[in-house]
């Protein structure tokens, strides 16, 4: 008989593998919550539905180099018709345009070509390693742009959702508001209109041009073209001007913006000797996101 301070014996211990129940339950429960909250969370912010990044329309530019065009003899009734006759052709590029993404944009654009707004009108600037620039608009006798008088406002300008596409890769074709005409004279023109674009020559992205520039399509034939152009040799100022400038820029003086005109400028008179649409069978091509 055990004395009364005898502790009583412990109880008997359950099999071995009950041991581990509670803890699978509680884990069960957990991932069960998990599962809920995870679900609960899809249901609240739904996926974004993917870009319409479609092909509906093709245009093409033909791009040349004049030799004559900024010879010393030249008067102002010339003009590339009469000093470019023995120029020499670069290439062709065929652009696939996003109507449905952007349409007032892409139909702007093929007015521009179909009207033959951009033929004789030159690439201005070139930035080694990122992209080139056109369709400055300005005086046609200058090799720049004249807008057609009936071509819409492009209210796509103000619309967030039109500056969702990036400038991922070479070819992107995008329609140019941040680096846009660089005098103020020519913004504030009652007829202006944004028809100024860029083309990115590669090899890498142009990240700072996202959210700033309108992403419209793709060069589907002719990189070769794109990276010919990359290659001319542009205007570069010393470092000592570029300090010199930008303490102008500083000071408020005017002449430092008109001084970065001829910046980044090429050495070669690159231009669009040829431009148009491209009829085919099937206008519309799969989907292909830059």
């Amino acid at each position: 008989m055990s004395s009364p301070l005898t502790p009583p014996p412990p109880p008997p211990l359950l099999p071995h593998h009950h041991h581990h129940i509670p803890s699978l339950l509680s884990s069960a429960a957990i991932t069960r919550r998990s599962f809920l909250l995870s679900t609960s969370l899809s249901t609240l912010s739904p996926p974004q539905p993917p870009l319409d990044t479609t092909i509906t329309d093709r245009v093409f530019l033909d791009f040349s180099i004049c030799s004559n065009y900024f010879r010393s003899d030249r008067t102002l009734s010339d003009t590339f018709s009469t000093l470019c006759t023995d120029s020499v052709p670069l290439g062709r590029l065929v652009l696939g345009l996003y109507g449905h993404l952007v349409p007032l944009t892409v139909s702007n654009f093929k007015t521009m070509c179909t009207s033959s707004s951009y033929k004789n009108t030159l690439v201005h600037k070139i930035f080694p390693g990122q992209f080139f620039l056109a369709g400055r608009q300005g005086r046609r006798e200058k090799g720049e742009v004249k807008v057609p008088q009936d071509l819409a406002r492009n209210i796509e300008t103000v619309d967030s959702k039109a500056f969702k596409l990036t400038h991922s890769r070479p070819g992107i074709v995008s329609l140019c508001l941040s680096e846009n005409d660089d005098e103020d004279n020519i913004k504030l023109d009652p007829d202006y209109r944004n028809v100024e674009f860029l083309i990115t020559t590669g090899p890498g992205p142009c990240p700072q041009l996202d959210s700033k520039n309108i992403v419209f399509g793709v060069v589907l034939e002719g990189l070769d073209v794109v990276t010919s152009i990359a290659s001319i040799p542009i205007y570069k100022p010393a470092e000592r001007i570029r300090q010199f400038n930008d303490l102008a820029e500083f000071l408020g003086d005017e002449r430092a913006q008109n001084a970065r005109t001829i910046w980044n400028r090429p050495l070669k008179t690159i231009y669009i000797s040829d431009c148009g649409e491209l009829k085919v069978t099937k206008p519309s091509l799969p989907p292909s996101l830059p």
